[in-house]
């Protein structure tokens, strides 16, 4: 078993997570700082939590059998039954070669991460073992079923980001609205577009990613769309792609746009007097409108580095948004702008899958559109 010492054994809990961040995360990295001191800890908390969830699913040399009874014994670890580092130990020897130094350093401080767990309020627990289990449960389901003939339809996919994403919107759409009485006064719509916002964001990464995903073995985009263009998901290949593969990402971009488009609507119900939750928010929106407009202009990119927004884009992105935070007008048309010349499908109301949902009743998902009315096929 190797060891890492990435973080210092001397800090204390909370400084130990805010090390960890920036070497797992670049974009939570810059996002999470904006947010008030009483929300940062917490949030960044259970970002760790869902990496190291991530990282037993992704990383481990086990069976899906024995994948998924340490999922099953994370979460009674973050619910408190079970102890940390019991855990941590059983799980170390399983890492793959491939694990980075950072993914094994969490493990390694997993006891301190959930010690911090029990130091915040009842409530904010109680969130994050919600969106812990769920995404556990929903996360293996998928990683289980998972190949290069990619997900069979577009629900397929908006449950895969629900599983991975969405939860985490849920999540942080609690925390906000157990902060501020004025964001708790908006929680209905913040509730009805949080797995939207959620979901643009992790399908923006889908999308970027679709090559190294596949060189895992891995593909999770939906076949329904690709075989409106004559696509066949199974013989893929990055340096040899199909006439028709870029139409068929062309319209995934068109449902991302539209989902960060509700991204924007979730931003601006948080009032302006929370610039920091706002900036938060902005940030990672504008980054991902700007990667769906690269991945437009390089047709054929057969790696995600050939769509990554580089560093002077990141600067100007946080100055502009900085400078607009207080005004809604401002912000739609930065979105506008940014989103120029990218196709924009027209979105049902979104939705949990209905395991997830716990009973709820919600709107029946329908499928998306393009802008004139037409099937995205």
């Amino acid at each position: 078993m190797r060891d890492t010492h990435l973080v210092e054994p001397m800090l204390n809990d909370a400084a130990c997570q805010e090390r960890i961040l920036p070497l797992v995360s670049r974009t939570f990295a810059l996002t999470i700082p904006q947010l008030p001191p009483r929300l940062r800890i917490a949030v960044t908390n259970a970002y760790l939590l869902c990496r190291i969830a991530d990282t037993i699913e992704d990383q481990t040399n086990s069976s899906a059998t024995v994948t998924l009874g340490l999922l099953h014994r994370f979460v009674a670890v973050v619910r408190g039954e079970e102890k940390a580092a019991l855990l941590a130990r059983d799980l170390l020897p399983r890492l793959s070669e491939s694990t980075l130094a950072a993914e094994r350093d969490l493990i390694v401080n997993m006891e301190r991460i959930v010690r911090l767990t029990t130091t915040l309020d009842t409530a904010q627990q109680a969130v994050i073992q919600r969106c812990v289990a769920l995404m556990c449960d929903g996360m293996h389901e998928f990683q289980r079923i998972a190949s290069l003939a990619g997900l069979e339809r577009l629900t397929d996919l908006d449950d895969y980001c629900y599983y991975v994403a969405g939860v985490v919107g849920q999540m942080l759409t609690e925390f906000f609205c157990a902060y501020s009485p004025a964001i708790d006064r908006e929680r209905a719509g913040l509730e009805s577009l949080s797995v939207s916002f959620a979901q643009g964001l992790q399908m923006t990464n889908i999308l970027k990613d679709v090559w190294e995903d596949r060189e895992r073995g891995a593909c999770w985009l939906p076949q329904e769309i690709f075989s409106c263009h004559g696509v066949d998901l199974r013989t893929l290949d990055a340096h040899h792609q199909p006439a028709g593969f870029d139409d068929g990402m062309h319209e995934l971009v068109g449902v991302a746009h539209a989902h960060l488009k509700n991204a924007l609507s979730f931003t601006l119900l948080i009032p302006r007097s929370e610039p920091g939750i706002r900036r938060f928010c902005l940030w990672a929106l504008g980054l991902a409108v700007l990667t769906l407009k690269k991945i437009v202009r390089t047709p054929g990119f057969t790696a995600g580095n050939e769509v990554k927004i580089p560093r002077s884009s990141v600067a100007t992105t946080t100055l502009l948004t900085n400078a607009a935070v207080g005004s809604d007008r401002m912000l739609g048309w930065l979105f506008a702008f940014a989103g120029s010349g990218l196709p924009l499908a027209m979105l049902g109301p979104v939705r949990p899958p209905g395991r997830a949902a716990a009973g709820r009743d919600l709107p029946k998902y329908e499928e998306p559109r393009l802008r004139d009315g037409s099937s995205v096929c």
